[in-house]
């Protein structure tokens, strides 16, 4: 034991003695001369890299299972609390089985359209059933809510919003995703839920005397740039659907009728709102609204015939507004909630949409690849660090009217139950999955670059 001992306080003793001649020695600085500092890695608040297929799937995978437990395809009677699918008598104690979002709103239009996309860019067919399982309930139970409303006009009634639309908000984005969706579902009884949301976009919303959509709120005869998202994709997937031109023409002049007053060449933004009173217009380049003008233009692209005569004046147009967005790109890969405004807050939703719409166009080569590829990474990479563990994301601002003060854009609250986050991460998730899988990304000088495999 005693020599184990002795052993050990040599050792210690040896320590001591080489850590005192090293101390000794003069430090390197380092330097120029023998560091490569160009190499040195940057402390980035976001990855710096192109995203795995797997961890895009696991952030998809994420958002789908807190939504599938949160959003129900079921009734209940508001009294009992029981759960039944049985359509009987008309119960006005009878509503939808309340979640964490509504079914019917035009957010979860994006959501259903999302989980569509997700399924196509993973092949995973539980993506796509979300979607199917919600709108076939929806139109299943239509007809028996209608009756209700007839019967009992004075009643709330859980699915007025989709019977009996009153602004774009109820009818446009549910209407694109019922058509998107249609090949899957009962065609007999989702396509006069359909035809009554074409109805009031085309015939009954209020429209400026050149037949702009528009509403009278907060003021007569006002634009919201909201509304190019909310009637343009359910204009143009009906033109495709029927092969009437009358909804394909409708959605391409709102588009260049709605660009013709509010997106501003200097900058290549859109302003949130036009009032037809005003002669000089706040400009106020709200995020969201910026993303809900592209989303629509992307969406009218995609179905726009070839050789229609305003396609290339589109391209051109949406070819200038990614080039604005991108410029306002911060450098942890988020947008700002007003774009232009560098101390307004980081906005997950917009963050999505613009990556969704940059990665599609790339992958439809309406855009350059090199040229926008690694800021759509950039982008999904910040959207990622946004969706928790338990799949619900955050730093989406809540719903927001229209103001001509930087204070209302400024302090909107963000929460995880806006819902307006969900659709576009599934979508953006979904596209930068078929991004990586046509294009190759690779670190020159620590810069990231693309190239197509």
């Amino acid at each position: 034991m005693k020599f184990y001992t002795l052993q050990l306080y040599c050792i210690v003793l040896l320590c001591f003695q080489l850590s005192a001649v090293f101390a000794q020695q003069p430090t390197v600085k380092m330097n120029d001369s023998n560091t490569p500092l160009h190499a040195l890695q940057p402390n980035y608040p976001v990855s710096y890299s192109a995203p795995s297929k797997e961890s895009i799937q696991l952030v998809l995978n994420s958002v789908y299972r807190y939504l599938d437990a949160h959003t129900f395809a079921s009734l209940q009677n508001k009294k009992t609390g029981a759960i039944s699918n049985t359509l009987q008598a008309i119960d006005t104690n009878l509503i939808l089985q309340p979640g964490d979002f509504r079914l019917t709103s035009y957010e979860w239009g994006v959501t259903y359209a999302g989980m569509l996309k997700a399924g196509q860019a993973t092949g995973d067919n539980k993506f796509t059933e979300y979607t199917t399982k919600r709108l076939s309930f929806l139109a299943n139970v239509a007809p028996y809510f209608k009756e209700q409303l007839k019967q009992y006009p004075q009643v709330k009634n859980p699915l007025k919003q989709l019977l009996d639309p009153h602004a774009l908000d109820d009818a446009g984005a549910i209407c694109a995703s019922m058509i998107k969706a249609l090949p899957l579902l009962n065609s007999k009884e989702v396509t006069p839920v359909i035809n009554n949301y074409i109805d009031f976009i085309s015939n009954r919303e209020y429209r400026l005397a050149d037949g702009t959509m528009a509403r009278n709120r907060p003021l007569k005869n006002t634009i919201w740039l909201d509304d190019m998202f909310m009637s343009i994709p359910a204009l143009a997937q009906m033109g495709k659907l029927t092969g009437n031109k009358k909804y394909t023409d409708d959605a391409v002049k709102q588009i260049l009728q709605f660009s013709s007053r509010m997106f501003n060449p200097s900058v290549n933004l859109y302003m949130h709102g036009w009032v037809e009173s005003m002669e000089a217009h706040p400009e106020f380049r709200w995020a969201r609204a910026n993303g809900w003008a592209l989303l629509a233009t992307v969406e009218l692209l995609d179905v726009l015939p070839e050789n229609h005569p305003s396609r290339k004046q589109i391209i051109a147009l949406l070819q200038a507004h990614i080039k604005g967005i991108t410029s306002f790109q911060s450098g942890t890969g988020f947008w700002h909630q007003l774009l232009d405004k560098q101390d307004s807050y980081l906005e997950t939703s917009a963050t999505a949409i613009y990556a969704y719409c940059m990665a599609h166009a790339i992958n439809k080569g309406w855009i350059n690849p090199k040229t926008y590829g690694p800021a759509v990474l950039l982008a999904w990479n910040a959207v990622a660090t946004k969706v928790t563990t338990a799949g619900q994301i955050e730093g989406t601002c809540v719903g927001t009217g229209m103001a001509f003060d930087p204070a209302f854009y400024y302090y909107r609250p963000t929460n995880i139950y806006a819902a307006h986050g969900y659709g576009p991460v599934l979508l953006a998730g979904a596209e930068v999955l078929d991004l990586i899988k046509k294009y190759h990304y690779y670190l020159n000088d620590s810069a990231l670059q693309l190239e197509e495999k």
